[in-house]
């Protein structure tokens, strides 16, 4: 019987001895490094820095009036509001006695409040997201030589080249080439600490280079974008078509002549061309003088016309007179000959 009892005993031994290898080998292959590279996520830097300054920005915009304001209270669909900002810069709440004041606060600061005003009355420890979806209060505006000037409501992020898009494009009739972006710098009536509400940055921009996509920045809300109307430049004196000449490209002092007709090469005095360019703010002018040939020589610069630049041409006195000279003689000989014939 105790034969019995110790052969059992030993053969359940063997039997967990059978297993104890294949455990082992599972557990060495399951903790064995790898040589595979540990997953990460497949988001590049490069994009996780973007997302975080387009973070950034939503952080700084402070909520202004007539902004459209969505409130939500995770598991309490009944107390989730879309509201929009009213004239006194306050929201109102489900279940909260007293108008919220929702202007000049950010996003984030705004979640707070509402999360400390339902937080102990009301709920327990509440979750408060708050977004702006409509940013009204802080509008893109194009204006100038435009098809459909105007502001744009968005609520997403765009480019320069978009928003002209949408403004109908540039009035190409009128328009010339500069672009200025005045960037207030807009906290909707609201200042902070390093930002004053008078501060306005100008950027200036060419717009066959935006149309061309070289360049093409993001705006930002509150931007006022303005295509300056083509300047003119005038052509007078002893050309053949005195003329007012539009500026929607660069043009030079002798294409300028060019588009006058050019000179009158009988009489005019091509070494002494002027440009009379007034100083900016004054209404002094001052005097350039240029010698056509040598710039067709290329001894000399062709220079680049300005808004406003008065090209005169002179006549040169000492031609006319060889000219009237010349005129006399022909015609006296003429009469000469005819009155008397040999």
């Amino acid at each position: 019987m105790i034969r019995k009892k110790a052969a059992a005993i030993a053969g359940v031994f063997l039997f967990a001895l059978m297993f104890v290898p294949s455990i082992s080998a599972q557990e060495t292959v399951e903790n064995k490094p790898t040589d595979q590279p540990t997953p990460v996520n497949s988001t590049s830097t490069a994009a996780i820095g973007d997302e975080m300054a387009v973070t950034r920005n939503l952080d700084r915009y402070r909520i202004g009036f007539q902004d459209v304001i969505q409130v939500t209270v995770f598991r309490h669909s009944e107390l989730s509001q879309t509201t929009s900002v009213a004239q006194d810069g306050t929201i109102v709440l489900p279940r909260i006695d007293q108008p919220i004041v929702a202007v000049c606060k950010t996003e984030r600061e705004l979640a707070y409040l509402i999360t400390e005003l339902y937080k102990g009355s009301l709920l327990r420890n509440p979750f408060v997201n708050v977004r702006a979806i409509e940013q009204r209060s802080q509008p893109f505006a194009v204006i100038g030589a435009v098809h459909k000037p105007g502001p744009f409501f968005l609520d997403r992020r765009i480019r320069l080249l978009e928003l002209l898009s949408m403004a109908g494009g540039p009035d190409t009739e009128i328009a010339g080439q500069r672009i200025r972006v005045a960037r207030t710098g807009s906290r909707s009536a609201c200042t902070d600490n390093d930002t004053k509400a008078s501060d306005v940055e100008l950027l200036a921009f060419r717009l066959n280079d935006v149309l061309g996509g070289e360049v093409n920045p993001w705006m930002q809300p509150g931007d006022i974008v303005s295509i300056l109307e083509a300047e003119e430049a005038f052509v007078v004196g002893d050309v053949i078509e005195p003329s007012k000449i539009v500026l929607k490209e660069p043009i030079t002092l002798t294409q300028a002549i060019a588009k006058a007709g050019g000179i009158n090469n009988s009489t005019a005095k091509s070494s002494k061309v002027k440009i009379l360019r007034q100083q900016e703010g004054t209404t002094a002018k001052t005097e350039l003088v240029f010698d056509l040939k040598d710039i067709a020589e290329k001894r000399a610069e062709d220079p680049l016309i300005r808004g406003n630049d008065i090209i005169e041409v002179p006549t040169d006195s000492g031609k006319v007179l060889k000219n009237g000279i010349f005129k006399v003689l022909a015609g006296g000989l003429g009469n000469l000959f005819y009155r008397f014939p040999l």
